[in-house]
């Protein structure tokens, strides 16, 4: 097999450069989903190591996947490369020790021992990105933001970000920052896939106007946007993480969505059909069009992909450069996709639809 290699873009408006497709590491280890495609330490050293080699240089962990196995797993990996090559990327926020009430959230107690504990864990001296995982409701967004921006000063992160934020916390982030004069937000990692469109409504226009650039997790939406599944054939339960949930659908996630659902949706299924049609067009395949449609969307800076094995990671980087969707392509999967009109949202697009200024990065979505 030819070498791969991957386009770089700037985290945000930061100068640095990542790999437009990010290593996610929640396979790696004791996962949060018990599934046999967990990797053990490794053959995730293995996947870590092509990914490398094929040019990839930006890794995506969180403390709480596994409870730390994750982070231990990247770390061990970490310590035998050149740390300077690689951007690292982790988040806090989840539940630590369920018999510890302060292990949990955004505080300043928390976000602290948390970002101490994961350096210890990754074998590092600093973490290039630490993302705050979910919003939290129990401490106030200041306190929050200034323990990022003081840990950016003294050296243990380099940068900060959220994930999983809706518009108005996403701009509250914004606003507050200005207002207390502190380090920027600088990416926001989201779900966002060809199933999973929610957030072009307001967080990513939050992000055009503010240079936020966005991270995209479960692009290829747990699995069900790879071609690999048959209608009216439940998927294999040691397969895919998408069988495992279909043995028992009262387990469906975000990241795992119910298999009944999609086996009797219209919808996906004419997806699915104009999906095939344009790898084959191009020779490709139908994962790798998922994720080069959102390569192609201008707020994206780096998708995440999750591989569970070589093969996998091989296919999936094959997206990154040397090819693309044509526009009218990218129009097909546009209308395709599920997007609902919803009030204001529609409104605001239509009458703005003739109101295009080249300088107003919002109108790019």
């Amino acid at each position: 097999m030819a070498e791969a290699k991957v386009a770089y873009n700037y985290l945000g408006r930061t100068g640095v450069q990542v790999s437009n497709l990010c290593l996610g590491t929640m396979t790696f280890g004791e996962g949060l989903i018990p599934v046999a495609t967990q990797l053990n330490e490794e053959m995730s050293h293995k996947v870590m190591d092509r990914y490398a080699e094929l040019g990839g240089n930006f890794l995506d962990t969180a403390n709480v996947y596994g409870l730390g196995a994750s982070e231990r797993v990247v770390g061990s990996w970490l310590k035998k490369q050149d740390r300077s090559s690689f951007v690292l990327a982790t988040k806090v926020r989840g539940q630590m020790d369920k018999n510890n009430v302060n292990k949990v959230g955004l505080s300043r107690r928390h976000i602290v021992e948390s970002c101490e504990e994961s350096l210890g864990r990754l074998q590092t001296s600093y973490i290039d990105l630490l993302q705050a995982h979910v919003w939290d409701n129990g401490t106030p967004i200041e306190e929050t933001l200034r323990t990022f921006d003081d840990l950016v000063r003294c050296g243990k992160i380099r940068y900060f970000g959220v994930s999983n934020f809706c518009g108005w916390q996403l701009q509250k982030v914004v606003d507050k920052i200005e207002m207390m004069g502190l380090n920027s937000c600088v990416s926001l990692q989201q779900q966002y896939n060809l199933l999973a469109r929610q957030s072009e409504f307001e967080e990513f226009m939050v992000c055009a106007n503010e240079g936020i650039g966005v991270l995209p997790w479960s692009p290829l939406k747990g699995g069900v946007l790879t071609g690999k599944f048959e209608r009216n054939k439940t998927p294999d339960a040691k397969g895919s993480r998408i069988g495992f949930i279909a043995q028992d659908e009262s387990k469906a996630m975000q990241a795992a969505p119910a298999w009944s659902k999609l086996n009797d949706d219209e919808g996906y299924w004419n997806l699915m059909d104009i999906m095939k049609d344009i790898a084959k067009n191009h020779g490709k395949t139908v994962p790798q069009v998922s994720l080069r449609w959102l390569l192609q969307k201008d707020v994206v800076c780096s998708v995440i992909i999750g591989a569970t094995s070589l093969k996998q990671l091989e296919d999936n980087m094959g997206a990154s450069t040397g090819w693309a969707l044509s526009e009218e392509e990218m129009s097909r999967l546009d209308e395709a996709s599920p997007r609902v009109n919803l009030y204001p949202y529609e409104m605001i697009w239509r009458m703005n639809s003739v109101r295009t200024n080249p300088f107003n990065r919002s109108n790019k979505l």
